[in-house]
């Protein structure tokens, strides 16, 4: 998978445009990823990614950096042997980019709004 571009409110993968937040996994796209607390995210949001077991998770964070990733839900993440990293959506998109040469299984999740 590769982000062809990201801008506020729409992000560009393969091609193919969203307007909503995702997750992206090395086969798929889940457009319809939704947090139970928009602006946190929290385990139950990330059911999905902790059972795929990637080496690494990257979080997009939105535009501004809104959405809060509480230590609760990086200590769930690293207890999985899950490496986690969070940024905001610009700069998550340029390492997920960047990872996708490497042999790691990456996973990514952006917020690509506020």
């Amino acid at each position: 998978m590769k982000i062809d571009s990201y801008s506020f409110g729409h992000i560009e993968i393969n091609g193919r445009a969203y307007i909503s937040d995702v997750i992206v996994y090395s086969d798929r796209v889940d457009s319809s990823w939704w947090r139970k607390e928009g602006h946190s995210l929290f385990p139950e949001d990330i059911v999905d990614i902790l059972n795929a077991k990637p080496d690494i998770l990257i979080l997009g964070t939105g535009f501004f950096g809104m959405m809060t990733v509480p230590k609760s839900t990086l200590d769930r993440i690293t207890s999985s042997g899950i490496e986690v990293r969070a940024f905001r959506t610009v700069k998550a998109v340029e390492l997920f980019n960047a990872l996708q040469d490497k042999k790691s299984a990456v996973i990514a999740a952006f917020h690509i709004t506020c």
